[in-house]
């Protein structure tokens, strides 16, 4: 069958006009009130199996890791100490400095006694990024991921603690997508790639400027991991030609702009096809984005909204820190 733009824009006006609303309504009707206190219960085995796995998982991310350095203080921490330290530094979300006085009612069974700066150092140390690599790495292969059904999607965390991001996002709305280069930066934006069958994250990338700036990183990531993703669900911010021909290999769901036209290469004309032509069951994959918009909302309750970090390299690392235990604590999903 010939496809036309014409049917595209048809399509586009259905779904607002009709097939949104009765697509929310089955799915309300389908839908099974959760039980809260069994997820809970859940979530608290979980994360105490993932406390449990991290001194051992974290030996194995580092085993033979060493950076050569030139002249300078040698630090006093091994490679596996310093990735323990700095995700417990995360979990328990306290200042640098409330930190290490913490780490005093430790240091008899740990041996570990550092100061506050030691620990700031550490958002910026090659070796704690190489270390926090590897662990993806390993926590991927010990679910056997290889090939992924995954949904993509950003999100943004305040680094001034006066500006929530949701709320000023819903308030600027478009134009929050974009900060201007030479202005204070109020936000970082994340994007993660998720693995829908396991609901762990298998890359991500992050950005003082946009959206599409943190997605390109996180393209660079997966491209390093070899990864090969059979499906991708995207929002309508990625509706463009070019991110779909990202994807040549991969059936990719998103809604099209309004605007939207044909002639833009076989990739592009195979997606309109696929939601002209088949709405409800796209629909029904496209829509399971909702994985990245729970974990988002996981993380946010586990960490916060908030980065305590300017330095665009430490804010890196905290955001992959937290991603890193959102992958160990889904590690034992079943």
């Amino acid at each position: 069958m010939q496809l036309r733009n014409k049917q595209i824009r048809r399509k586009l006006w259905e779904l607002d006009k009709f097939i949104f609303d009765d697509y929310r309504r089955q799915s309300e009707a389908q839908k099974v009130k959760p039980d809260t206190t069994e997820y809970e219960r859940e979530f608290k085995k979980r994360i105490k199996m993932a406390i449990k796995i991290l001194k051992p998982i974290t030996d194995e991310a580092t085993n033979g890791l060493r950076i050569c350095r030139g002249k300078g203080n040698k630090s006093c921490l091994k490679p596996n100490e310093k990735l323990r330290l700095i995700l417990i530094h995360q979990l328990f979300g306290k200042s640098n400095r409330m930190m290490s006085n913490a780490l005093l009612l430790f240091s008899l069974m740990t041996g570990v006694d550092v100061s506050y700066k030691t620990i700031e150092r550490l958002y910026s140390d090659e070796e704690v990024e190489i270390a926090l690599f590897n662990l993806l790495v390993i926590m991927l292969k010990k679910r056997e991921i290889s090939k992924i059904n995954a949904c993509g999607d950003a999100t943004g965390y305040s680094l001034i603690i006066s500006k929530h991001y949701a709320s000023e996002v819903q308030k600027l709305k478009e134009k929050a997508k974009e900060q201007e280069p030479k202005k204070k930066k109020a936000f970082v934006y994340k994007f993660a790639l998720m693995d829908i069958s396991t609901r762990m994250y298998i890359c991500f990338g992050t950005s003082l400027i946009s959206e599409a700036k943190a997605f390109a990183k996180a393209m660079q990531m997966l491209k390093e991991l070899e990864i090969k993703v059979e499906s991708i669900m995207l929002d309508r911010y990625y509706s463009f030609p070019s991110y779909v021909k990202l994807f040549k290999d991969s059936k990719i769901y998103i809604i099209p702009r309004k605007n939207s036209k044909l002639g833009h290469g076989d990739e592009w004309l195979e997606t309109m096809k696929n939601f002209v032509l088949d709405t409800m069951n796209y629909l029904k994959e496209y829509f399971q984005r909702v994985n990245s918009e729970n974990g988002f909302a996981q993380d946010k309750k586990l960490f916060g909204w908030k980065v305590n970090q300017k330095i665009e390299e430490r804010i890196d690392t905290v955001l992959f820190c937290r991603l890193i235990w959102h992958d160990l604590i889904n590690l034992f999903r079943s």
